[in-house]
């Protein structure tokens, strides 16, 4: 009877060691698999910071006229997005290439290395034969003034990736930032040579002219937008390209406003050139076309007269180029700012929008809140871009970009 039983009990003991051994051999595997397995892009979008490159294997565009047929068409529906006369161009992503893969960064490389007086004289260069050399396609220049880093690189790679070659990127920053701006390849080299910028003063009206006058040395950029590190893009590349480069005015908000925050910072100094009724005042944050570049960065004739009696608190990137425009071409400006900005909180800055502030409501209504006229025609597409947006509200546009913004 004893015998059975310790027979019973190794048969027991030997089942055991059999299945620990197949326990461990599964688990083995197991780990195996996974560490073999590459991080799925999902996670390292929102632990890493970073735009993953295989993101979309087909980006998607919308064409600003639905009329617009292009080669490769969406899955998803359209937008209600409705803008007339802009039939002429469009654009159509190219497929991603290597190049667009992350890399090290090269936060210490500049886009040149002349100084202002140099930049200036060479920016103002004018081809004389139209016809050029090599294919051209119209880019739009995105300048970007910051003080450092871009924080919201991540959502901007997105915007931008797919249509290298229909773009430029120029990037202002204060002269003793030495960091990193952004890790994507985008912005990989794009800084120019800076100036310290105060908020209030002339050097931002300096900095506006630096970035013109850098993004003209390439001849492909057509449309030149002025945006900072708290601004984000309302809708896709293709929307936005195709809106400002078959646009027929420049978007510089201009207007005639009296009391101390309008007239009141006029200074009697500037006539006869400058009188009174001319004087205007606008919103920063401008869209101009090439020809319109070139004459802010050769002014010679209102730049000086700012430069010394528009000093706080006359706040000088105001008023400028409003006046400018307002003088000696009021015909071609549509007087109104392609960026939203809430200043319904008053206070000398509009205000910022956080994480918990960032909705699908709010986005649809900075996009489509407004009526406007595009080309001679009425739409509700006026904002294609919007500020302020903090840091924090960064993985929460990543959530929203694609069903929103479409990118």
């Amino acid at each position: 009877m004893k015998k059975e039983i310790r027979q019973l009990h190794l048969k027991t003991l030997a089942l055991y060691f059999v299945i620990l051994v197949c326990g461990i051999g599964l688990g083995a595997t197991l780990i195996f698999c996974l560490y073999s397995i590459p991080l799925n892009s999902k996670l390292k979008q929102y632990f890493s910071l970073e735009v993953p490159s295989n993101f979309e294997d087909q980006p998607r565009v919308y064409p600003i006229n639905p009329q617009v047929i292009t080669q490769k068409q969406s899955t998803t529906s359209p937008t209600n997005i409705v803008v007339n006369n802009t039939t002429k161009k469009s654009v159509k992503e190219e497929p991603k290439e290597e190049s667009e893969t992350p890399r090290p960064a090269a936060s210490s490389a500049f886009l040149h290395s002349m100084t202002d007086e140099e930049l200036v004289w060479r920016a103002s260069m004018v081809p004389r034969i139209r016809k050029t050399p090599f294919k051209k396609i119209p880019k739009v220049a995105f300048m970007f003034l910051v003080r450092g880093r871009l924080p919201l690189s991540p959502l901007w790679a997105r915007f931008f990736r797919g249509y290298k070659g229909f773009y430029s990127i120029y990037v202002h920053t204060q002269p003793y930032y030495v960091g990193e701006v952004a890790p994507e390849p985008m912005f990989q080299g794009r800084r120019i040579p800076s100036e310290v910028v105060t908020w209030g003063e002339i050097s931002m009206v300096e900095a506006e002219r630096r970035l013109l006058a850098s993004a003209l040395l390439d001849f492909s950029n057509e449309r030149f937008i002025l945006l900072s590190e708290a601004c984000i893009p309302l809708y896709n590349f293709s929307t936005i390209y195709s809106y400002l480069i078959n646009s027929r005015k420049t978007f510089v908000e201009c207007y005639d406003q009296e009391g101390p925050v309008g007239r009141g910072r006029y200074d009697h100094n500037m006539e006869p050139v400058v009188t009174l009724q001319q004087w205007r005042k606008g919103s920063q944050w401008f869209e101009v076309d090439r020809h319109l570049a070139l004459e802010v960065i050769c002014d010679k004739k209102y730049y000086p007269l700012f430069r010394d009696y528009c000093k706080p608190a006359c706040y000088s990137d105001e008023h400028y180029i409003p006046t400018f425009l307002n003088i000696e071409y009021p015909l071609i400006n549509s007087d109104r700012s392609l960026t939203y900005v809430d200043w319904s909180k008053g206070g000398p800055h509009p205000y910022r929008f956080g994480r918990w502030e960032v909705t699908v409501d709010l986005l649809k209504q900075m996009q489509n809140g407004t009526e406007c006229m595009y080309n001679g025609e009425p739409t509700r597409v006026c904002f294609l871009f919007a500020r302020k947006f903090i840091p924090s509200s960064l993985f929460r546009l990543l959530e929203l970009a694609s069903e929103v913004m479409h990118f």
